[in-house]
């Protein structure tokens, strides 16, 4: 009998009539004679409000704590998609993350899972219930509980998949990944199909259907993604392998990222093992870093700059302030950044790509502060005020809302 998880997030279940929905969804799936987990994220904005209340009481709260109380959202989300399910005629038990031994490392809410026991689960799919399991948590070796970061569920949901070898449904509130934010860009169009590789920088660079994380999971274990929406049964987007027709689409998504910082040392003597300490020391506190460039400004001294989330711009000032002291440098911060960015496998094999992204910026006369690039992927920093702007422009200069683009 096969296996299908499906994951529900916030948006889908912000209503007991919405939790109904999704139950009867999964019921349905059950009817069919498949097995069920299913995967749920916290009530509507719950996390949000969590995150708000924590605030309240604390300037800075403890980030163990702050796992404690935020685990609470999906715990309340699981015992009532249990409770739905079983009024509705169907067997169902419900999990936390700790009472499946879902282990995470002990970086408190941003944790890696390490592993899964899923006998537990695979005992009560046996017994012919549907299991729901809370998303976005895990627990460490030693009982402490974790959170997975922003999109932590979906994590969840590929993870869960991998282990038991199944069909992967993530279920939201838009019909699949979309070449750019329609939010931000109407004539966004529904992609039916993109490689991990795309997903992974889209994901990466701002797309919030998906986490990276998740991607790099369903990557590493070839777990395929069917991405749906729970409103209606029409087909969604599927995350899949690379295949050869995909190198056809030169530009398969823009994205933009609207909250960023960047960071950068002037002044850093330019000899080996710099920047390793450099980024040795920002690792060893936990900081996630987004993108790095280094400048060379004379023959003695080199520009390191980098970018974080706005939200972890205090905990990189805390480290880089002492390592300005410890190397000698000059700091400088930037809290109003953004990027933009398009993504394509076709990029490898079609010119002309770069130039028709800047083309679109300058005429609109959008500076670029800085710029990176991969084989599949060009970024540009701009002031953040420009970013929604920007990303319009990009998405128009690549035709992606109507035709499929082609390169010069």
């Amino acid at each position: 009998m096969s296996i299908v998880v499906m994951k529900f997030g916030g948006s889908s279940l912000a209503t007991a009539d919405k939790i109904r929905a999704a139950a009867a969804r999964a019921i349905a799936a059950h009817k069919k004679g498949k097995q069920v987990v299913m995967v749920v994220s916290a009530m509507g904005d719950s996390t949000d409000h969590l995150v708000d209340l924590a605030n309240q009481v604390s300037k800075d709260p403890p980030k163990r704590e702050l796992d404690q109380l935020l685990a609470t959202g999906e715990q309340v989300s699981i015992s009532l998609m249990a409770m739905a399910l079983e009024n509705m005629g169907v067997n169902a038990i419900s999990f936390t993350a700790a009472q499946i031994g879902m282990l995470t490392d002990d970086v408190h809410t941003k944790a890696r899972i390490k592993s899964i026991n899923v006998k537990r689960i695979n005992e009560q799919l046996d017994q012919g219930r549907i299991v729901v399991v809370a998303g976005f948590q895990g627990v460490t070796s030693d009982g402490a509980i974790t959170t997975l970061g922003r999109g932590g569920s979906n994590v969840t949901l590929v993870a869960i998949a991998a282990a038991l070898g199944a069909e992967c449904e993530n279920f939201t509130d838009v019909d699949g990944i979309f070449t750019s934010d329609p939010r931000i860009v109407p004539n966004a169009r529904k992609i039916n199909s993109i490689s991990y590789e795309e997903m992974l920088e889209l994901a990466s660079l701002g797309a919030n259907v998906l986490h990276n994380r998740a991607v790099e999971f369903a990557k590493k274990y070839n777990v395929a993604i069917h991405v749906r929406n729970s409103n209606n049964n029409r087909k969604g987007t599927m995350i899949v392998a690379e295949s050869q027709d995909m190198e056809r689409i030169v530009v398969s998504g823009a994205a933009l990222k609207d909250k960023l910082a960047g960071v950068t040392l002037r002044g850093v003597s330019n000899r080996p093992g710099i920047a390793a300490e450099i980024f040795h020391t920002l690792a060893k506190a936990k900081v996630v870093i987004d993108d790095i460039v280094q400048t060379i400004a004379d023959d003695r001294t080199a520009n390191i700059s980098f970018t974080v989330d706005l939200g972890e711009l205090n905990d990189a000032k805390k480290v880089v302030e002492g390592l300005s002291k410890k190397i000698g440098c000059q700091v400088v911060y930037e809290d109003h950044l953004a990027k933009v960015s398009i993504v394509g496998v076709g990029m490898r094999v079609h010119t002309g790509v770069a130039e028709r992204m800047f083309s679109a910026l300058a005429e609109a006369k959008i500076n670029i502060h800085k710029i990176t690039t991969s084989e599949i992927k060009i970024s540009c920093f701009i002031d953040r005020e420009k970013g929604k702007e920007a990303l319009r422009l990009v998405h128009d200069a690549f035709n992606l809302g109507g035709k499929k683009s082609a390169g010069k």
